[in-house]
């Protein structure tokens, strides 16, 4: 008998987390990605806990070890952009961080043997039969697979084809969030720095590429529109954004006509009743979006392992395993969106009195027992799923 046929919809994380895992469990996976080609650059992210677990068991944990970030302490510096305190690194970078980018690139090279990735296309229909689902691309011919995946993050084509349009979901959280590489003239070696003023916060560190700076900003986002824009666009939205900001800003922004790794999006976090309609269901950002500090990345491979794991349980029974899925998954989601909600406040405070209040925050984290505590807060989220093995059909 021929294996099951699955449609994964985006290459970023959970995507690929996906194709290795429907792999193992025996199905014939393909992978569409609206982008080009992998997307390099990106955010940091951490795991902690029962997600290095899963790496382990996916045999990427070495690899994520030689790409990490090995980030050190992080200097905050006050209204006067003078230094104010060092907060240790461990409390943000987890056991282990890699950048988005390179963590993608890692798990494409150990599923691409495997699974047909389409770059460049992306769904625009679904229509459900009896025995698949008939898809419909932008650029290819269309084709039917048993299942599809969204795992295309917020702004999920999937989830607009099959649940209805994005505002029906999508609850922004008054923030925007932006990203880029500069060079490094300010000489950091493994160590980053936050600057804020009232409603803006410039965050930039160096690590495996000592002559790069990754810059990120968080802003108020109070009359922005987050609508698709062109790289150009984007880049002159962020130079308004922060025109007049202080400390190295201005020298940051002088990157950003050669930047080819810029992003911009709003904060926000994604609700569902439901995950699944029929042969289609919805993993990691496109089903539970939590936002920054939600743990989100690692989630969504844990959920990529319960969901093919679930598959296989119910002898390939989708209603079955998605419903088994979605029961494991909603409170470990509803954990890190609860983690996740404040981040915009705590990034960017509006004000200069919410700024010294959150500084206050962050000195009690230089503290033992408080930065007992917040690390216990990121741990959360982290272990809020466990690791639970499944039997699976094929080797990996």
């Amino acid at each position: 008998m021929n294996a099951k046929t699955v449609l994964v919809s985006g290459a970023s994380i959970a995507g690929p987390s996906a194709a290795f895992w429907l792999h193992r469990h025996g199905y014939r996976v393909t992978v569409v990605e609206t982008a080009p080609a992998l997307r390099p650059g990106g955010q940091a992210v951490d795991f902690r806990g029962e997600q290095v677990k899963l790496l382990k068991a996916m045999g990427i944990l070495d690899d994520v070890r030689r790409h990490e970030t090995a980030m050190g302490d992080q200097t905050l510096l006050g209204l006067d952009a003078r230094p104010l305190l060092t907060v240790p690194g461990a409390a943000w970078s987890g056991e282990v961080e890699i950048l988005r980018g390179d963590l993608a690139r890692i798990l494409y090279e150990h599923t691409k043997d495997h699974t047909e990735y389409v770059f460049g296309d992306r769904v625009t229909s679904l229509t459900e039969t009896a025995d698949g689902v008939e898809v419909t691309f932008r650029r290819g011919a269309p084709r039917k697979f048993d299942l599809v995946v969204g795992a295309d993050g917020v702004h999920s084509g999937v989830r607009a084809a099959a649940f209805g349009p994005e505002r029906d979901f999508r609850r922004d959280l008054g923030f925007g969030i932006a990203g880029f590489t500069a060079p490094n003239h300010l000489g950091l070696d493994h160590t980053s720095v936050m600057y804020n003023e009232p409603g803006r916060g410039v965050t930039v560190g160096s690590h495996r590429l000592p002559d790069k700076l990754h810059v990120n900003l968080v802003f108020a986002a109070d009359g922005v529109e987050f609508r698709r824009r062109t790289p150009d666009e984007q880049r002159a939205l962020v130079s308004q954004l922060f025109a007049d900001t202080g400390w190295e800003t201005p020298r940051l922004l002088e990157a950003l006509p050669e930047s080819d790794d810029l992003y911009v999006d709003s904060i926000s976090q994604v609700h569902l009743d439901r995950w699944a309609k029929g042969r289609v269901v919805l993993l990691g950002d496109a089903a539970w979006c939590a936002g920054p500090g939600g743990s989100g990345t690692g989630l969504a491979m844990m959920g990529a392992q319960v969901l093919a794991g679930e598959l296989t349980a119910a002898g390939g029974d989708h209603v079955t395993a998605f419903a088994k899925y979605e029961e494991r998954l909603r409170k470990p989601a509803a954990v890190g969106q609860k983690n996740g909600k404040g981040a915009g406040t705590f990034l960017a405070p509006r004000t200069a009195a919410k700024i010294r209040n959150r500084n206050r925050a962050y000195r009690m984290l230089s503290n033992r027992v408080f930065g007992k505590v917040f690390v216990w807060m990121t741990d959360r989220a982290a272990n809020a799923l466990e690791y639970r093995e499944y039997p699976a059909l094929t080797s990996a």
